[in-house]
């Protein structure tokens, strides 16, 4: 029998595809994930151990308070702009886009009640998982937030942890999923592809850190399967954020020395 083959505007949409999905990954998380990993060999070649390193996340940008709020504003900003590519291009090759992946409003009781699940399936044993690598030395020190805070502190966080929330779940989980079951991937293909995608760009915090956003990713990857939606992903991991970049003070006053570099 002959071999049939496909035709080749298939064969074309499938190369467009890949380097469509290469490009978006490329100018946003595909990107982060080069650096962590860079970031981690470089911990774990140097002499200090990677229990007394430490990472910064929104950090001041600059001694100057104006400055620094224009920075941070601008940064996050500027990191929102993947996410307006994704919906351009879904919009292009198909229908409403928002609907697609589930990031609208119809239904806000399930899909807050959803994101409340996930925050105690996924966030609580996140936050603990942390906890028990810095304790095991596999983790290093994440400092996620200034502990001198200026008045606009709080919501640059919180608006920091909505940038992380739609970045991730709208790129990894929405728009990629769409892309790699265009491309024909399977179910299971996708979910552990993208956890790894997912817990590639946190290596920069360690190994323990890789493992459990690889979970995290699993899981967020089949609920959205099975729901059909993105809302409550952004939900769980805005939630999730806004309790690891404005409780930080918090944590480092009631566990100092899980904070304290040795």
């Amino acid at each position: 029998m002959p071999v049939s083959t496909p035709p080749p505007w298939r064969i074309t949409r499938r190369r467009r595809l890949t380097w469509e999905i290469a490009i978006v990954l490329g100018l946003s998380l595909g990107a982060s994930a080069v650096y962590s990993i860079v970031s981690l060999a470089a911990k774990l070649t140097d002499d200090t151990p990677l229990a007394s390193q430490s990472t910064a996340l929104n950090s001041a940008q600059s001694p100057r308070e104006w400055l620094d709020f224009t920075y941070q504003s601008l940064a996050i900003f500027f990191d929102l702009v993947p996410v307006a590519l994704v919906f351009y291009l879904l919009a292009i090759s198909g229908p409403n886009p928002f609907r697609r992946i589930g990031f609208d409003l119809r239904s806000p009781a399930r899909d807050s009640a959803r994101g409340l699940l996930l925050v105690l399936v996924i966030g609580v044993p996140g936050i603990a998982l942390y906890f028990i690598g810095r304790a095991a030395g596999v983790t290093v020190n994440v400092v996620p937030a200034p502990i001198d805070a200026y008045w606009w502190t709080v919501p640059v966080l919180i608006a920091s942890a909505l940038r992380a929330a739609l970045t991730e779940e709208l790129i990894v989980v929405g728009y990629l999923f769409t892309r790699l079951k265009q491309l024909g991937w399977q179910k299971w293909q996708i979910i552990l592809s993208a956890a790894v995608l997912r817990g590639s760009y946190h290596l920069y915090q360690g190994i323990g850190p890789f493992f459990g956003n690889v979970v995290m990713g699993i899981v967020f990857g089949w609920c959205y399967l099975r729901w059909g939606r993105t809302m409550p992903l952004v939900i769980a991991h805005w939630i999730i954020d806004i309790a690891s970049f404005v409780g930080y003070a918090w944590a480092v006053a009631t566990f100092p020395e899980l904070f304290r570099l040795s």
